[in-house]
């Protein structure tokens, strides 16, 4: 399979080290830099703003992948776009008018995404898809880093990629269908055979361990195991 992302997430960073930790993951292959943002309403956890993503993107030319975890949401979406985010994705249970947040970010200049919560029904993708430039699937319930992956997100996953080739057959573009939650390289090639093409990971890729050639080691990893991963919709 071509085309893959690997977007290792700062949450699980060391923040004290941000900087130079952004350059080592890009350093070591990474992608996208995914950027996870929380406002302890819409999820119970606190974390990161735009300052900080102001702070590191002079660190690195790789691509901002901002996931917003907050309520309400448009407020920030131009503090984003200004700091230097070059995705803003959030979920359309924090926005009332989620056509109106997905225009507000392409009007800041951003790649506009939607996010998916385990139990958030894929009805909401139904009158926005060409609005769309990325659809984020949560296999964990948000608000915390480390968790396992939920396997019932490899379902979701694959009924998200059906719906992504039959709008993009019609209509053309692109849209990406991203996956946070547990990626670790033991599981990212189902998730990718599920029909996923940019895969985010944090303590997976922040917590390697040196002797198993750090961050560069656990990328090396999941690449090959992306290589082995099957076409989307070839059986096993």
């Amino acid at each position: 399979m071509t085309g893959l992302r690997i977007a290792p997430s700062i949450l699980s960073a060391d923040f004290a080290r941000l900087g130079e930790e952004v350059e080592a993951v890009v350093a070591a292959g990474a992608d996208l830099i995914h950027f996870d943002v929380m406002d302890n309403h819409y999820v119970p956890n606190l974390t990161i703003g735009p300052a900080v993503c102001a702070a590191i993107r002079p660190r690195t030319r790789a691509r901002i992948d901002v996931h917003l975890m907050v309520k309400p949401v448009d407020a920030l979406v131009p503090l984003f776009a200004k700091a230097g985010a070059d995705i803003i994705s959030f979920h359309p249970e924090a926005s009332e008018h989620v056509d109106r947040t997905l225009t507000l970010i392409r009007e800041n200049g951003c790649r506009a995404g939607l996010v998916l919560n385990p139990a958030t029904p894929l009805h909401c993708l139904d009158h926005v898809m060409g609005r769309l430039d990325l659809i984020l699937v949560m296999s964990v319930n948000p608000g915390f880093g480390g968790q396992a992956f939920i396997p019932e997100a490899l379902d979701k996953i694959a009924a998200i990629r059906q719906r992504i080739d039959r709008h993009t057959a019609r209509h053309g573009g692109e849209i990406w269908l991203e996956v946070d939650g547990g990626i670790k390289t033991g599981n990212i090639r189902a998730v990718a055979e599920a029909g996923a093409d940019t895969f985010v990971a944090g303590s997976a890729i922040f917590g390697a361990p040196d002797r198993d050639g750090g961050y560069r080691g656990v990328i090396a990893d999941m690449r090959d195991q992306l290589q082995r991963a099957l076409p989307v919709g070839r059986p096993a």
